[in-house]
């Protein structure tokens, strides 16, 4: 994945692209890179949800997980500067994906992640896992509506377009 995010980054600074605006995208993963401050970009993927009318019902540390279980471990490598995500869920999505297939709750609750690098702190990488397009039309449409949902709330927050 590193190697996707490189590519894409290199890619998007050679044809003049705003950091902001470069993504890496998988089957299972959207990743967007933004150059900001993490607590600017965290403050404003909080606003972008609730401003939804959802509410952020927890949040992870997960680099200050990793910190302090490391010393635990032995592990002495440290994996980010900063790292969290963001969990919340919409009812009226979820109750739609529920509907159109009750294994759909796997997708439930939705996550974004935000993260830097311990050597680029103003480098944030924001993104959430794709929920696959599985079973009926009705999952594939629903599991589609989750995904834009998720998409939107990254763009407003990074301010893309």
């Amino acid at each position: 994945m590193t190697r996707i995010v490189a590519l894409i980054l290199s890619l998007g600074l050679l044809a003049g692209t705003p950091l902001s605006a470069v993504a890496a995208e998988t089957a299972h993963l959207k990743l967007y890179i933004a150059t900001s401050d993490f607590d600017t970009v965290k403050e404003d993927l909080k606003i972008a949800i609730t401003g939804r009318g959802f509410v952020v019902d927890h949040i992870s540390h997960i680099s200050a997980m990793l910190d302090r279980t490391g010393k635990d471990l032995g592990a002495t490598k440290t994996v980010y500067g900063k790292a969290e995500s963001l969990q919340f869920c919409s009812a009226t999505v979820s109750r739609r994906m529920m509907e159109a297939d009750p294994a759909n709750i796997v997708f439930c609750p939705y996550i974004i992640v935000l993260y830097t690098l311990p050597q680029d702190p103003k480098t944030v990488y924001v993104g959430y896992r794709r929920p696959l397009p599985v079973g009926t039309e009705a999952s594939k449409a629903s599991l589609k509506a989750v995904e834009e949902l998720l998409d939107g709330i990254v763009k407003e927050a990074l301010n893309i377009k």
